[in-house]
């Protein structure tokens, strides 16, 4: 047959067979992954939900086996899952072939080498400063009998982030009074650089000279920097990583995620709990300690949490060993623990439920829902509480998460992030190339 007549045919068959099985196949088709990422010695699925047979091959037996079989290419049941097999650290990919003929789909999987980190639990304080100037409101300028906000004419929005006036790098607020005062003497505008939703622009802003308090102002509230209490999820010791919150740091009047320029995580002791109740979170109340050490640097905030370099695991940890890691896929609804502090510095273990687990290929925030059942940590807090968030989740054995989210309205109850994510984020695990898609929520 003329292979230009061969395609065509393949295709009609195909085309006819999409049709007949109906949209469900196809929709199942169309979500598998085109990467996945397994552990060596931790099983995997992929699941199909198509009633034909196909052709599966692997490029790599040696790496991946299919449903067992050390076999290369095998004839396997799409309606049932297909096992694979990781036994070495490596490459492999997969092709799915209708007929043994027409190509369905190629994934790729990465092996990886057993991953441990150490359960974190401690209450940490952070510190951040941001890469810039953050605008975090207006307000008006008293001049000459009018009433202005130089900064809104300028066209610069709440959420915005200053990172140069005339030329000048604002890595410091306290920078900026001279700045303004001097474009305000010599009655010249500044030009300002500044970032809005990741794209640099400039603009210009005169300054104005207020009447009431005699001096130069923008008309901008502002701030570079924020505090507050959060929770360790995990130490890697061998890269010397940690990642902890569970949850991008946003400044608290614009709710933008700071970017960071510099930061530090200390020491925390927790003096009190303000107990959640329906409708109203609770809160961990601590304070940095007088002569706590720095623990590590903060060098990102992403959707997952904060990220950066730590010497070494700080002490409280109730693992003397690292433990391994869950991916997404390993876990699963069931009994679970929490590891917190919700008196001084004492890491306790509470048990908890997860009630659900969403299947995630690529990095969303809303990984698992669980729901507080310790009796002890019920009667202390009501559920959970700020400061909570980052605390381990640990299931048979291995961290598979962090608590991020309460439920407002339902404190025993909130969302927790996969590990997966937060240690691809740290770059303790590589990305995959589903990584490079948006971010999508829940």
């Amino acid at each position: 047959m003329n292979p230009n007549l061969r395609r065509k045919f393949l295709g009609f068959i195909l085309a006819f067979f999409l049709c007949f099985v109906g949209t469900e196949p196809v929709q199942s088709l169309a979500v598998l992954p085109d990467e996945i990422r397994l552990i060596t010695g931790q099983q995997g699925k992929l699941n199909l939900a198509m009633p034909v047979q196909a052709q599966a091959s692997v490029d790599r037996p040696d790496v991946l086996q299919i449903n067992g079989s050390n076999r290369s290419s095998l004839n396997v049941s799409l309606n049932q899952p297909l096992k694979l097999n990781p036994l070495q650290s490596g490459k492999a990919e997969i092709t799915l072939k209708l007929f043994g003929k027409i190509p369905l789909k190629t994934v790729h999987v990465n092996v990886m080498p057993e991953i441990k980190v150490y359960p974190g639990g401690q209450t940490i304080g952070v510190k951040v400063k941001s890469a810039g100037i953050l605008v975090v409101g207006h307000h008006l300028v008293h001049s000459n009998g009018i009433k202005s906000s130089p900064g809104e004419m300028a066209g610069l929005k709440l959420g915005d982030l200053l990172t140069e006036m005339d030329g000048i790098a604002l890595d410091d607020v306290t920078k900026v009074a001279k700045i303004v005062e001097k474009a305000g003497v010599s009655k010249k505008p500044l030009d300002i650089t500044f970032k809005r939703n990741n794209k640099e622009m400039k603009t210009k802003l005169t300054p104005a000279y207020d009447d009431e308090d005699q001096s130069w102002r923008l008309g901008l509230y502002i701030r570079d920097s924020a505090a507050g209490v959060g929770t360790l999820t995990f130490y890697a010791p061998h890269q010397k990583i940690y990642g902890a919150l569970g949850h991008v740091i946003t400044d608290m009047n614009t709710q933008t995620p700071i970017e960071v320029g510099s930061g530090q995580i200390m020491q925390s002791n927790v003096t009190s709990i303000s107990r959640s109740e329906e409708g109203e979170p609770g809160e961990k109340r601590a304070h940095f300690l007088k002569d706590g050490r720095v623990l590590g640097n903060v060098e990102r905030n992403t959707h997952f949490g904060i990220f950066g370099k730590m010497d070494k695991m700080p002490s409280q940890s109730l693992y003397p060993e690292p433990i391994p890691v869950a991916l997404a896929n390993e876990v699963k609804a069931g009994p679970a623990e929490i590891l917190t502090v919700v008196e001084g510095q004492q890491i306790e273990r509470f048990k908890i439920e997860i009630i659900h687990v969403s299947r995630q290929d690529s990095p969303a925030t809303k990984g698992m829902v669980l729901r507080i059942t310790d009796p002890r940590l019920l009667k202390k807090t009501g559920g959970i509480v700020q400061g909570m968030s980052g605390s381990p989740i640990v299931q048979d054995g291995k961290l598979i998460g962090a608590v991020t989210h309460v439920f407002v309205n339902d404190p025993k109850s909130g969302y927790g992030c996969f590990i997966e994510w937060m240690l691809q984020d740290s770059g303790v695990l590589p990305s995959t190339q589903d990584k490079a898609k948006n971010l999508k929520a829940g």
